[in-house]
């Protein structure tokens, strides 16, 4: 009797204690609940304002279009006013990052309307590595299916690796728009190879077998055995670039690919591009191959289609490569001026004194001017005297590997 009185004794302290805890867990969660109505209510508040900023610009710059600089002091001014103009763009784009924004259309096609934003920075970079490691894990998988092809001629081990095609492309294309939406700056031609290679597999996986077919099965095969190899590569180059460009703090975390240029980029770059036109060309070559194949007896539809879409990828690969290099070349300069577009009040009204000359002087506007200048000195003794340690441990990996 008295073990049993003790059991119950324990289980009402037990319990009490729990109440206790879930007391404190209820308000917790009230507060949680009120701070996620505000962070509703400030993101609202934020997206119109940035809207509204949008709008401002341009309306501003329609009507730079029609000012007439009659002399050099106000062509400098009007100079000046673009560059402001540019920054603030820059800086309002870098707002809506954190803000949540509209899936598009693809997305909202394939997954209704859900919002897919990624408020968490390390959410975000753990999404994009996931996408890394899942194209690297696929690649794997579809290079020992392309070699297990080469040495045993199954129509089934073909159909299974054609399958892998176009589930690893229709994923891609999801997950590249995912990626898009939390502020990843991928190319649109890349996006649209995804979408090709996409119907590249199709075509494969419904062609039936026959000559045409087993003609052209050995050539595929090791074209997507150089494919994989060029894509690890590729894959290799891009991710020691951005590694490097984020440890300096000039790259976002969701970049997967590369804007600007740095002279240090030709040691691995000098590398790769062979091999990038190399695969290129082969892509030409597959056009070929299957342009003769198409006025062959016995051939089917599926031989011109894909004969048209292996010349797209080429050619469209080849220009988009040859234009995207000198091209960054050229922009290396405005690739560090949009570096620093984040620091708009730092740069803002520095023209002042020859603004003061052309505009109208206004008490207004001079106590707008002079607390612009207050808040961004405010602002930078801050940055300076609050520098993250991770920030310091990434700059002192950066120098030991230097």
């Amino acid at each position: 009797m008295d073990e049993l009185d003790s059991d119950l004794e324990q289980c009402l302290k037990d319990w009490t204690d729990l109440s206790n805890e879930y007391a404190d867990l209820e308000e917790l969660y009230n507060k949680y609940t009120s701070k996620l109505q505000e962070l509703i209510s400030m993101q609202k508040k934020c997206q119109s304002g940035i809207n509204h900023q949008r709008y401002r610009l341009k309306a501003i710059k329609k009507q730079m279009g029609h000012v007439v600089a009659e002399n050099d002091e106000e062509r400098a001014a009007l100079s000046d006013l673009n560059k402001d103009l540019l920054r603030r763009n820059e800086q309002v784009a870098q707002m809506e990052n954190l803000l949540p924004r509209e899936s598009g259309r693809y997305l909202k096609t394939i997954l209704g309307s859900v919002n897919v934003s990624i408020l968490d920075t390390k959410g975000r970079y753990d999404y994009k590595e996931q996408y890394e490691r899942f194209k690297l894990i696929v690649n794997m998988i579809g290079v020992v299916l392309a070699v297990s092809n080469l040495y045993f001629e199954s129509r089934t081990l073909d159909l299974i690796f054609y399958f892998l095609i176009v589930w690893y492309y229709c994923t891609l294309t999801i997950r590249e728009s995912i990626l898009k939406v939390n502020g990843s700056k991928i190319k649109g031609w890349w996006r649209a190879h995804h979408f090709i290679t996409t119907v590249v597999g199709g075509v494969l996986l419904v062609w039936p077998d026959g000559d045409c077919y087993q003609t052209f099965r050995p050539q595929l095969m090791w074209f997507n055995i150089y494919l994989t190899f060029m894509q690890y590569l590729q894959f290799t180059y891009q991710r020691g670039c951005l590694y490097r460009l984020r440890s300096l703090g000039e790259r976002d975390d969701m970049d997967i690919t590369i804007e600007g240029f740095h002279s240090w980029m030709w040691k691995g770059l000098s590398f790769l591009l062979p091999f990038l036109y190399a695969g290129y060309i082969w892509q030409l070559y597959n056009a070929h191959t299957l342009y003769y194949l198409s006025y062959e007896a016995g051939k089917t539809w599926h031989v011109p289609v894909l004969c048209f879409l292996f010349l797209l990828l080429g050619v469209g690969n080849l220009i988009t490569t040859s234009w995207t290099i000198p091209s960054k070349i050229k922009a290396y300069n405005m690739g560090h001026l949009k570096m620093r577009f984040t620091r708009l009040d730092k740069y803002f009204w520095s023209h002042s004194n020859r603004l003061s000359a052309i505009l109208p002087k206004s008490k207004r506007v001079a106590e707008g001017m002079e607390r612009i200048i207050r808040r961004s000195n405010s602002r930078q003794t801050s940055e300076c005297l609050s520098i993250p340690e991770e920030n310091k441990e990434n700059n002192s990996e950066v120098k030991k590997e230097a």
